[in-house]
């Protein structure tokens, strides 16, 4: 950098998906780079992520546009890391089994299609014809988003971290970040329980943490609480012949609607409800009722061994927005959340 007689000394905090991805970007640079997480890559909220790509219920338009923008550069991603993430793409098929759901389904069609994203709307017919193996019960509109996508998360991290230490920069992993030392209006260093590191710049991308962590330095950011439940499955043949993902209705007005991907490994991957749902019910026995609530609709899934996952507790900013940049009141911090 011009004026500098050495490089930036960057620290990233946190290596889930977000965090190792920005020192993975950050590592092709000319910067003294510095990794830390207080586990292993993916071990927080990136493992329990669901991780299906796409801008299908994205509002505001501006949040659309940000995950539409995304999604087109995971190819290249993918080819930088070099190396098999778990990406797929088919799109992602659901359906509505009532009136009142295949109305707001086709509303979003519509809306979506006015925003040039390749969506639209199938009749049972056309929906078995796309994935035979389903067994839907009663479908009154179906819809396919052909572009839409999955990648496991934990890969990611650590195929980009490989490439950061690759690159000669350092990797903590298992080294808690405990807060931030704010020297006047700039972060200083980041505390550890092994010391503190120097740095001319930081980027906090701690999930949850990051609240505490921002804090330390005088920065407010408000989080919810967003605890989710998903499970896994042994890994079983090729159970989808075009979309990676399933997003059916619920059976009953009890029940939640649930998702279905099927991951590289042939693990399944079975969640329910929505972003905003929250569930705290990782026992074995509701995860053998959400297998055998996916049964229902996808019978080749008979026979499958239901692993719950421990509840998961997502990164929620208050508005459920993401929060990305740096901070008007410490301008060398940098969050991502």
């Amino acid at each position: 950098m011009t004026g500098r007689t050495r490089p930036l000394r960057v620290v990233v905090v946190g290596a889930g998906i977000v965090g190792a991805s920005i020192a993975f970007h950050l590592s092709r640079r000319e910067v003294d780079l510095t990794v830390l997480d207080a586990g292993r890559p993916g071990s927080g909220a990136s493992g329990h992520s669901f991780a299906w790509l796409n801008s299908f219920g994205k509002e505001p338009e501006s949040y659309h546009d940000l995950n539409r923008r995304s999604m087109d550069m995971w190819d290249r991603f993918a080819r930088l890391l070099d190396t098999d993430v778990g990406l797929r793409w088919g799109g992602k098929l659901r359906w509505e089994s009532t009136e009142d759901g295949a109305e707001n389904l086709r509303a979003r069609v519509a809306r979506l299609q006015a925003r040039g994203y390749p969506c639209k709307l199938l009749d049972r017919d056309e929906m078995l014809e796309l994935e035979p193996g389903l067994a839907p019960d009663r479908v009154t509109t179906a819809a396919h988003s052909e572009i839409d996508g999955q990648v496991d998360p934990p890969s990611v991290a650590r195929a980009c971290l490989e490439k950061v230490a690759e690159a000669g920069s350092t990797v903590h992993l298992e080294t808690e970040a405990t807060g931030l030392l704010v020297d006047g209006v700039r972060v200083r260093a980041v505390r550890t329980a092994s010391g503190d590191l120097e740095c001319d710049m930081v980027v906090l991308a701690a999930g949850l943490g990051t609240t505490a962590l921002a804090d330390s330095a005088g920065v407010y950011l408000p989080q919810q609480e967003s605890p989710g439940v998903v499970i896994r499955t042994d890994p079983r043949p090729r159970l989808l012949k075009t979309v990676s993902v399933v997003y059916a209705p619920p059976r009953g007005s009890v029940q939640s609607e649930i998702h279905i991907r099927q991951c590289a490994d042939g693990s399944v991957m079975i969640g329910e409800g929505h972003q905003e749902s929250l569930a705290r019910d990782d026992s074995q026995e509701h995860a053998d009722g959400l297998l055998d609530r996916a049964v229902q609709y996808l019978p080749s899934l008979a026979g499958a061994t239901a692993i719950p996952v421990p509840v998961g507790y997502r990164p929620m900013p208050l508005d459920e927005l993401p929060v990305i940049g740096f901070t008007e009141a410490v301008p060398n911090l940098y969050i991502a959340v």
